[in-house]
């Protein structure tokens, strides 16, 4: 119906011109017509006929035009979705967003790789009993398992070095990760299934809508680099809390209190990496920025799960 209308409109006004032309000029053919030198005021008149006829044909189209833009700049197309890249993922972003969105989901898809290998090797450790009880029952077992319990520490110093450097960082994160998702699965060994499942589903929900919520400030302007100087003094003392632990052992409510401050300060460990990630990052630090997120998520899912045993028991 639009269309018809506008093509009917369209024949009157190329009558309305030709009708000017030929009471203007009185000739009978076209190439006469487009040869003779008008004079202003006939020029004048042809050029307002002509104008409403292109007017006619593209309004509807600056119409449109119009109205697709204001429905982008409202936030309900497609192309203007946050996903699609064609926004900038925080205020006075100068890269291309397209760049960034890729190497975010470059980073959470090794990140998922990882905890799937991570719960690959931990349900290992826990269905099969001799694992345990060759690790923990003999000298030559308690030996691997300390050799298992460092060698993450040991991979990240090498890891480092080398996180920029192809396939040498990918080796590097595989034995990291494996090294410790056997020691996360030696945890849940003495662990029942009900509050390993209590823990990794409050795990699931805090990363989520952390890692949404920063995504959100972040697009509206909000910086979390402040927090690292707290979170790197607030890391210090639960680490030097953890080995007067280990020399001069606490009660239930200590334990307790260590896993609650533990698990906030992880939290908020992974709000600061995923703005980060959002940021700073550069897109050769990929393995890097994955070691960080997947640290975060396995300490506040080992500090959940210290809360829940201890309750439990």
């Amino acid at each position: 119906m639009v269309g018809g209308g506008v093509i009917h409109l369209l024949k009157q006004k190329e009558i309305q011109v030709i009708s000017l032309i030929e009471t203007k000029l009185n000739e009978n053919s076209l190439d006469v017509i487009m040869r003779r030198k008008f004079s202003a005021d006939e020029g004048e008149a042809l050029d307002r006929a002509i104008g409403s006829v292109v007017g006619t044909l593209i309004g509807p189209l600056s119409l449109r035009f119009v109205v697709e833009k204001m429905w982008k700049n409202a936030g309900y197309s497609k192309a203007g979705d946050l996903e699609s890249g064609t926004q900038p993922l925080y205020p006075g972003m100068l890269e291309s967003p397209d760049l960034r969105w890729a190497f975010i989901r470059k980073i959470y898809f090794i990140l998922c790789v990882q905890l799937a290998l991570t719960v690959a090797v931990a349900s290992v450790v826990v269905s099969v009993d001799a694992i345990p009880q060759f690790l923990l029952s003999s000298n030559t077992g308690l030996a691997v398992y300390i050799a298992i319990v460092f060698l993450p520490i040991i991979t990240l110093c090498p890891l480092s070095c080398y996180y920029q450097r192809h396939p040498v960082n990918l080796l590097l994160l595989g034995l990291f990760t494996v090294s410790l998702s056997f020691a996360v699965g030696m945890t849940c060994a003495f662990t029942s299934g009900k509050v390993i499942l209590e823990a990794a589903i409050l795990t699931a929900v805090v990363v989520v809508s952390l890692t949404l919520y920063t995504f959100w400030a972040a697009r509206r302007g909000h910086d979390f680099s402040f927090l690292g100087p707290f979170l790197f003094a607030a890391l210090m003392i639960l680490l030097v809390f953890s080995f007067i632990q280990i020399l001069f052992p606490l009660g239930k409510i200590s334990v307790m209190i260590y896993g609650g401050l533990a698990a906030i300060i992880f939290a908020a460990y992974i709000v600061y990496d995923t703005d980060n990630l959002i940021k700073r990052y550069t897109y050769d630090e990929y393995i890097w920025a994955a070691v960080a997120l997947y640290l975060d998520i396995i300490n506040l899912f080992l500090n959940l799960l210290t809360i829940l045993r201890v309750s439990n028991n």
